[in-house]
């Protein structure tokens, strides 16, 4: 495990992060893109060390929020940062899933709002990072965005949003996989780094 450290996000809000799972602009730009409510059920996909989840504690926090990541490590990161935060406003669920089979007791066709910060690498694509959990992370090696998207499409119900951050170059395959999974794109924001 390597070394963890906290960074406070908000008045009694603290994310647990480490060189393997941290956090970036585009998890927070993310956040609050996504326009969540306060009585919407929530869920992060491939959350990392629960960012977005915690992000959204900051103000008129989702009713219910859970946080689903393959990696353990990252999911003892969420827990950590939980406890060690005491502003969490929403009912949290770190879960330790693959998010192409979701997990036993998931909330399918519940949920109001779906968040994915997804690996931006296409399979085969770019220099691979070196460690396990940045591969996992930025490449499409256990998910693809197709995979992402079909994920979503089980999990909200008629009406519920998918929001996403992604580079410009996977513009087009993020759109068709959306609408391939029966997710009709709304809404593009194109930002950069600043």
């Amino acid at each position: 495990m390597p070394e963890l450290s906290y960074e406070a996000i908000a008045d009694g809000l603290n994310v647990c992060t480490s060189q393997w799972h941290r956090f970036g602009t585009d998890a927070v730009l993310l956040a609050e893109f996504s326009a969540y409510r306060r009585k919407e059920r929530v869920c992060d996909l491939g959350t990392g060390c629960g960012i977005i989840p915690m992000l959204m504690q900051r103000k008129d926090a989702p009713q219910e929020v859970y946080g689903v990541d393959i990696q353990p490590e990252a999911i003892d990161q969420m827990r950590r940062g939980m406890a060690a935060s005491t502003g969490i406003r929403s009912r949290m669920h770190p879960v330790c899933a693959d998010l192409k089979t979701l997990w036993e007791g998931a909330p399918l066709g519940q949920l109001d709002l779906v968040t994915c910060n997804p690996p931006y690498k296409a399979q085969g694509s770019g220099i691979l990072s070196e460690t396990d959990a940045e591969r996992i992370a930025r490449h499409e090696v256990l998910c693809t965005i197709e995979d992402v998207c079909q994920a979503a499409s089980r999990l909200l119900r008629f009406g519920g949003r998918l929001c996403l951050c992604q580079r410009p170059e996977r513009l087009c395959d993020t759109l068709c996989a959306m609408r391939s999974a029966g997710i009709e794109p709304k809404r593009v924001r194109f930002v950069q780094q600043r």
